[in-house]
Formats: C-alpha cells, structure tokens, sequence
C-alpha cells in the first residue's frame, strides 16, 4: 500500500459537528470516513463507545487541502 491510501484521524467529538465538518470537506472534494463505534455496536447487539461521538478519518495525501477548514 502506498502512502496516499493511508488515513489520519482529523476529528472525534459530537456528531453535530462532524456532519457540518463532512459537508465542507465534501465541497472541497474530499470524502471523509465517518465512524461511531457506539452506533455500530448497538447495531451488533451490545454497546461500545460514546454515545453521539464520530470520527472522521481522510486520507493523508488530502491533509494539506483541509487543514485550514479542521483548524
């Protein structure tokens, strides 16, 4: 696998947050991955995580693009 392929985690906190943060990356190009563990979890049958918190991964060759917007 080569570097681009690769993601870095730019935010974890309240969902509210990530889905304005995924709407302006979107603008901008990028497409972000989105993960709630604690909605998985329910979704598997037993409860992990914090309740409303998301992370949102992009890969890393897209980091220069968004840093203004993550700053």
């Amino acid at each position: 696998m080569d570097n681009s392929e690769e993601t870095v985690r730019i935010y974890t906190g309240p969902a509210m947050i990530a889905k304005g943060l995924v709407s302006h990356l979107q603008e901008m190009g990028i497409s972000p991955i989105e993960r709630n563990d604690n909605a998985s979890s329910i979704q598997a049958g037993f409860t992990a995580g914090v309740p409303g918190q998301v992370m949102l991964y992009i890969r890393k060759d897209q980091l220069p693009r968004a840093q203004p917007l993550i700053d």
